[in-house]
């Protein structure tokens, strides 16, 4: 399936609807996305309208990779609603699968390898690590070849902030000030949670993925060939050691499973 008419053309293909002039529901919840025909009750949802959905279907999906999910239907409201979600009382349609592209380019960290700074955004990275689960040390690695701490950075790509959070993540993640410290922190340290449930463990992929999009790294199976890419991966193993480190840890590369 062309991965622009998407979901989008068999929901409303199902439900008997042109492709014409119609909205779909972008709703996120828990970090995840999903599409409806109207918005998800618990579930934060934004319209979509597509006057023409074959012709120029936005990427809805964010950097997914190759999405493989059920359709189902389910009656809300007194009228027929098809999403993409489980919710309660739905039945399901049909499997599909839709096809993103990389469209999320890498962008290069712009923190360079130097020495650890653990005085910096002490309680916000600790706050972040102890909610998420993760290394509070390969946290500080990210945001360290990210941005360097600088709360105000913005990369040529567009990604702001102590995370480099791209616009569409730090919505997702229901940032409103990307500039600001402990929102861009916390966010992305749930989507960085994210991507490691999601590579089983894997820190190298997730880390790849946090620069080029999950996208690009399903695309390629692995860590995208960019020069951004694998200069940051090394970047991030490299600065993840020397804060092992200095936290009093025993050193350990991103590329090692399983986690702490």
């Amino acid at each position: 399936m062309n991965w622009r008419t998407g979901i989008l053309a068999i929901a409303l293909a199902a439900a008997g609807t042109s492709v014409h002039a119609r909205t779909v529901y972008r709703c996120v919840r828990d970090g995840s996305v999903s599409l409806a025909t109207a918005p998800e009750p618990g579930s934060r949802c934004e319209p979509k309208t597509l006057d023409d959905a074959a012709a120029n279907l936005p990427n809805l999906w964010g950097a997914l990779g190759t999405f493989k999910g059920t359709l189902y239907q389910r009656e809300q409201e007194g009228k027929l609603v098809f999403g993409t979600r489980n919710l309660p009382g739905s039945t399901p349609v049909q499997q599909f699968t839709v096809a993103t592209p990389a469209s999320s380019p890498a962008h290069p960290g712009v923190g360079t390898v130097g020495k650890p700074q653990l005085g910096v955004y002490r309680s916000e990275f600790a706050g972040a690590a102890r909610k998420t689960g993760l290394d509070e040390a390969w946290l500080r690695a990210i945001a360290h070849a990210e941005s360097g701490f600088a709360a105000g950075a913005i990369s040529p790509k567009g990604a702001k902030g102590v995370m480099q959070l791209m616009p569409e993540v730090a919505g997702d993640y229901g940032v409103q000030d990307p500039f600001s410290p402990r929102q861009s922190i916390l966010a992305g340290a749930e989507y960085l949670k994210s991507l490691y449930d999601a590579y089983h463990g894997d820190r190298l992929l997730a880390s790849a993925a946090y620069n080029a999009g999950p996208g690009a790294v399903a695309q390629y199976g692995g860590v995208p060939p960019y020069a951004e890419t694998r200069d940051y991966v090394a970047k991030v193993d490299a600065l993840y050691a020397r804060y092992r480190e200095a936290m009093g840890l025993r050193p350990r590369s991103i590329a090692l499973i399983p986690a702490n």
